[in-house]
């Protein structure tokens, strides 16, 4: 039996990037449920219009890329990306180095 390595040239992550019309109420709806799906189907909003998803194997992410393209909306353009963990592990962050101060929270509930 030939037993699989997993290793990050194996595991896949996919990227899926989308601007979607929301000019009308239908078209903010189809926007609002391809979001929920991209959710119910294992991704994590990176950005508002980018969403991640780890997949084990290139098999599980050809799953997957099936799945998103039968709930893409009729308006709009949806791409994905699929790389290997390896690519992943090379990818650079920034935030923003200026802090902001959260306003302390209050003990207890304050009526007047």
């Amino acid at each position: 039996m030939k037993q699989l390595r997993l290793n990050a040239y194996h595991i896949m992550w996919l990227f899926v990037y989308f601007d979607l019309p929301t000019n009308t109420k239908k078209e903010r709806k189809a926007a609002s449920l391809f979001r929920k799906n991209l959710l119910k189907d294992g991704f994590t909003m990176m950005q508002f219009s980018v969403y991640v998803r780890h997949c084990a194997s290139k098999e599980s992410s050809d799953v997957h890329i099936k799945r998103v393209s039968s709930f893409v909306p009729d308006y709009g353009m949806v791409s994905i990306l699929q790389i290997t963990d390896k690519q992943y592990g090379n990818m650079i962050n920034f935030w923003g180095k200026k802090q902001t101060v959260t306003k302390k929270q209050p003990v207890q509930l304050e009526l007047f």
